[in-house]
């Protein structure tokens, strides 16, 4: 009788220098088409997550994008409604270590083309200037109130304990530009430092690791000890990713989440992108659907809209009483991650609203 013993060895992971060069050429050249907008996305994402951590760029940098730097005078004449993506892409790539100076030259070129007055959100005029201060340009000088009205959004921390993606993210991005992605102390006030807090619950709660990525990357830069609770599920969600390559896989896919996670392992002082990177066209494909109590918590406090209180401790049993086992058990999790959930939960409750309508 034979047995047959199967042994399940990890594949292998390259060196980091390898690992770089085939998840920088997968973007570059096989997910997506170069005129793609979210080609531009997916590389200024990477590009920007390698710059900011301080990550040596691989040895071929020059060769995977030599041709975009070649033609990037072109780009910006056709698509300068893309201006904010294509200097991203460009200043990274020379502060990485590409040879060549179009950075200065087209930030002036964007600047003369006054293409951040056409800005409608005072968050795209934030990055604007943060890109364009790379090369020692304001291009919105005029607006001396712009940091102010950032500032006075994000310390506005009841914003962020009821369910509002775009806020959240809108919240980790003013931290990311008002620091210098990690440069300098954004000097952040205490409602600015509670909504970091009643945001990243919320994205616990929902079981989201890329908006919880974003916000414990948005506490590194400004020197706030993220929960352990929540860096700790963060690096168990970077294990699980699964990475398939061909030339048919889909890309519609968790690669955003898959990136953030490593971005703030890398900020944490992790071995950057340490999987298995395959070459050629790769899609990231996120662990099995997470069991996630804010569905169910919202429900409840719909349902109950006469009775709920923002009282933590009152409302901690009946919600218990009507929701799933795993739900509480991660609700609970997420009440002892944080000494400030009590006043998160008297936000989400928006118990003092119910008289206010009537």
């Amino acid at each position: 009788m034979t047995n047959v013993l199967q042994l399940n060895i990890p594949p292998r992971v390259r060196p980091l220098n390898q690992r770089l060069s085939l998840l920088l050429d997968s973007f570059c050249n096989h997910r997506r088409s170069g005129d793609d907008v979210f080609w531009l996305k997916e590389n200024a994402e990477i590009l920007n997550i390698l710059e900011t951590s301080r990550t040596e760029a691989p040895d071929n940098l020059c060769d995977i994008y030599g041709a975009f730097y070649a033609e990037i005078e072109q780009r910006f004449a056709f698509f300068p409604q893309y201006y904010r993506f294509l200097l991203s892409i460009l200043l990274d790539l020379e502060d990485l270590g590409m040879k060549g100076t179009k950075g200065e030259a087209m930030v002036d070129w964007a600047i003369k083309q006054n293409l951040a007055g056409g800005e409608l959100s005072d968050l795209q005029r934030m990055e604007a200037r943060r890109l364009m201060a790379r090369r020692g340009f304001d291009p919105l000088a005029d607006d001396t109130g712009l940091e102010h009205r950032l500032r006075r959004f994000i310390g506005n921390s009841r914003i962020f304990s009821v369910p509002n993606k775009k806020a959240a993210y809108e919240l980790t991005h003013t931290v990311f530009y008002l620091s210098e992605y990690g440069r300098r102390d954004p000097a952040l006030d205490q409602g600015a430092c509670d909504g970091l807090h009643f945001a990243g619950l919320m994205a616990f709660l929902e079981q989201n690791a890329d908006l919880l990525a974003e916000i414990c990357i948005a506490m590194n830069f400004a020197k706030i000890e993220p929960p352990k609770v929540w860096t700790e599920w963060l690096f168990h969600e970077k294990l699980s990713y699964r990475l398939f390559c061909g030339d048919a896989v889909r890309v519609q896919d968790d690669y955003h989440e898959f990136l953030m996670c490593h971005w703030y392992q890398a900020l944490s002082g992790d071995a950057v992108f340490d999987a298995s990177i395959p070459q050629g066209r790769v899609r990231f494909e996120r662990s099995a659907t997470r069991t996630a109590p804010l569905r169910e918590m919202s429900e409840y406090m719909l349902r109950h809209t006469h009775n709920r209180t923002g009282n933590w401790h009152k409302m901690r049993g009946p919600i218990e009483n009507e929701i799933s086992r795993e739900a509480a058990d991660v609700l609970n999790t997420a009440a002892q991650s944080s000494d400030r959930f009590e006043a998160f939960f008297e936000g989400f409750a928006r118990a003092d609203h119910v008289g206010a309508m009537t």
